[in-house]
């Protein structure tokens, strides 16, 4: 039975498709069997794994609008254990498609409920804003992964998402969790960096993963080539990172994660 976990921030460019796409080959590679659902319009995480937007006819609107079962829209990547439910064009316009609709909040929980004994996790990339489609991801999900920016105003846009968590699990979904918190686009030779991370392990201690993800050239240039960076360059320090965070997300999920054949020791 699959983890489901949100990946959500409600502040922009902080590394959560980027840790969504990645994340998700990772845990692949470890041969776990994942499912990445992109509820976010901007479509970045399908793009990251190939697909254009306008290339899948069908996707997790169609999903959310009730238009198709789940199944029939879930694609394969050409990634070893990685499968896709994608963002096409018409996820711009599915907030005020669904606005009317029974159980709006809720849509995605009950399609998930479909396939969730057929993966191992669910990894749900979710739009930096507090809408409709992110509720959809909150009210599916039993963990938030929170990617955290190693800049300045990080814990202003932190804050806010605690608050919608908070707001979710009263009312939607009490069993949410955070699953952790994972600091992004690090430099230790910065000393913001450094005091934002330390920052972080004080207010949230063993919350914050160990590992770090650092601000890396190929994690920028893996989009543009349709890949996670694992398959662009698997021995750049993007890479490496990716990998030691799905071991240790592994290994606090009590599962077996042996050394990944593209990790370097």
């Amino acid at each position: 039975m699959a983890r489901i976990i949100a990946l959500s921030n409600q502040k922009g460019g902080v590394g959560k498709t980027t840790t969504a796409v990645n994340l998700a080959a990772s845990l692949a590679a470890a041969g776990q069997r994942v499912l990445l659902v992109d509820v976010d319009p901007q479509g970045n995480a399908t793009s990251g794994l190939g697909f254009a937007r306008t290339q899948l006819g069908r996707g997790v609107y169609d999903v959310l609008l009730g238009f198709e079962d789940i199944e029939q829209v879930i694609v394969p990547t050409e990634f070893d254990n990685l499968s896709l439910l994608a963002a096409t064009p018409g996820l711009v316009g599915a907030e005020v498609e669904l606005v009317d609709q029974k159980d709006r909040e809720s849509r995605l929980r009950d399609a998930l409920d479909d396939v969730r004994a057929e993966f191992d996790y669910v990894l749900i990339d979710c739009p930096p804003s507090l809408s409709l489609l992110t509720l959809n991801a909150l009210v599916a999900s039993d963990r938030v992964l929170i990617p955290l920016q190693a800049e300045y105003y990080a814990m202003e846009g932190l804050s806010q998402l605690l608050r919608t968590i908070t707001a979710v699990r009263r009312s939607l979904n009490p069993d949410l969790r955070r699953e952790g918190i994972v600091v992004t686009m690090y430099d230790g030779r910065n000393n913001l960096c450094r005091e934002v991370a330390l920052q972080a392990e004080e207010l949230f201690g063993d919350e914050v993963f160990r590992t770090v993800i650092p601000r890396n050239v190929r994690l920028g240039e893996a989009p543009s080539f349709g890949c996670p960076v694992l398959h662009y360059d698997a021995r750049s320090t993007g890479s490496q990172a990716y990998l030691k965070l799905a071991r240790e997300l592994l290994k606090r999920h009590g599962v077996s994660a042996p050394m990944i054949a593209e990790e370097v020791a």
